[in-house]
């Protein structure tokens, strides 16, 4: 069974643009390769973080929302555990409430692009 999930990861801010992008095209590939559909991206850029991590205030933030099986999740977290440029990552479910509004947020920021 697809489930629905919202991953978002926080990459060291020691990375250029080029590096961070060819970090998250790293994450995206390992979801697709594995069955996942990408069904949304956002890079939410530079930010400051809430307390330190790693010695780090920074780090890029991106959140991916994709459609996969369950089986997925523990593989793509190790991924994250693995490669050294990502400093923290969430993972979870979307339930149907969830999957809603976050389909709002998505409309609402497209209508804002044009």
């Amino acid at each position: 069974m697809m489930n629905h999930y919202e991953t978002a990861f926080i990459l060291t801010p020691v990375l250029s643009d080029v590096q961070m992008k060819e970090a998250v095209e790293k994450f995206k590939g390992f979801l697709v390769a594995n069955g996942a559909e990408i069904e949304n991206e956002e890079l939410w850029g530079l930010k400051k973080l809430a307390y330190p991590i790693q010695k780090k205030s920074t780090g890029f933030y991106s959140l991916l929302q994709f459609k996969a099986e369950p089986s997925i999740v523990a593989k793509l977290e190790l991924q994250f555990r693995r490669d050294e440029r990502v400093i923290r990552f969430l993972t979870f479910r979307l339930d149907k409430y969830a999957l809603e509004y976050a389909n709002k947020r998505i409309n609402k920021a497209k209508q804002e692009e044009k």
